[in-house]
């Protein structure tokens, strides 16, 4: 379902990485099953937020008729 360079959706707040539903993020890798993905969700100046490993049960894609929003990253390491 999923493939390298797809744009996902986040469906659940991740606390711990300070992402929340809706952030938007990049599939990076697809393993060999495609059901465990890595995907990376960065700043809008490029930042690397956090590289996650999830199953397509986290994600979904975006679609091509939703409005992206930008909000404040809550907290982020130095």
């Amino acid at each position: 379902m999923f493939r390298e360079l797809d744009t996902v959706v986040l469906m659940n707040d991740i606390r711990e990485h300070y992402l929340k539903q809706g952030d938007i993020g990049a599939v990076v890798h697809c393993y060999k099953d495609d059901t465990v993905l890595e995907v990376e969700f960065v700043t809008g100046g490029g930042r690397t937020i956090a590289l996650l490993t999830l199953t397509e049960k986290d994600i979904r894609p975006i679609g091509g008729r939703e409005v992206l929003h930008v909000r404040e990253l809550e907290h982020m390491a130095a």
